[in-house]
């Protein structure tokens, strides 16, 4: 598992050569505008919703004494809260209003890595693209906040609460990494069968979104990069690995 972590971060060492090289950047054009938007909107709530709901944490102490002390904690549990789920929705609303934009992107990569564009692959159009995205995502977010929620809960409890925010960071990198790598999928496996294939790759899928979710704290730039860098790395990673399964690893002779 640490060995595919490494592997699925080491994909993005080569992306921004990739996709200059095959003129990718074009069709991240509105994925970005729907990625910065997405993110102005997420923030802004995020900003006026946490001092509310560190109000409504510091409520339960009945005390005077401490009750300042309680309150700050409470604020900053309450911003923490805000920006985890904030993070959740983001990523989940991008890469399912962006996977018709990213499967001709993960397309152009699979062919230029297997070094073939006559594949016999599942056929899309533009509705059922954005129809796989809304539903994978779906499916993600509520597993997603069903882990999280116990996860944040735990925050309360001294000293598990640095593990539990490890934790955290682990399971937003794995969707992370999981939606990235279903843009590649989409033409291979129906919903379910992806669905085991991440499950059985989670290392690469953990290692992907470790980089996005790091990428999203590089302020302005990180979320304008986000998709392109991560897809790309995503999508050269999931080829190998398709190939690697069909028994024709060989095939690939192209990958740096």
């Amino acid at each position: 598992m640490l060995k595919n972590i490494f592997i699925g971060i080491e994909a993005y060492s080569g992306s921004f050569a990739l996709i200059s090289k095959l003129k990718l950047w074009k069709y991240f054009v509105i994925p970005m505008a729907i990625s910065v938007i997405t993110a102005l909107i997420i923030g802004l709530s995020a900003y006026g919703l946490s001092d509310n709901i560190g109000r409504f944490i510091s409520g339960v102490w009945p005390w005077e004494f401490g009750k300042e002390t309680f309150t700050a904690i409470s604020t900053f549990i309450g911003a923490i809260v805000i920006i985890a789920i904030g993070l959740i929705l983001y990523k989940h609303i991008i890469m399912a209003l962006s996977a018709p934009f990213m499967s001709p992107v993960s397309e152009k990569i699979e062919a230029y890595l297997t070094g073939s564009a006559l594949h016999q692959h599942r056929k899309s159009t533009f509705q059922q693209q954005l129809w796989r995205g809304i539903r994978i995502n779906m499916r993600n977010l509520a597993k997603e906040l069903l882990i999280t929620i116990p996860i944040l809960i735990l925050k309360f409890i001294p000293l598990v609460n640095i593990f539990s925010t490890a934790l955290l960071f682990l399971v937003q990198a794995y969707y992370a990494g999981f939606g990235n790598m279903d843009y590649t999928l989409e033409r291979h496996f129906n919903y379910k069968e992806s669905v085991n294939f991440v499950r059985k790759n989670r290392g690469v899928a953990i290692g992907n979104g470790i980089v996005f979710i790091l990428l999203l704290l590089v302020p302005v730039v990180g979320i304008i990069l986000v998709l392109p860098l991560s897809v790309t790395a995503a999508s050269s990673k999931t080829v190998l690995l398709l190939n690697k399964n069909e028994g024709a690893g060989n095939s690939i002779n192209k990958v740096s």
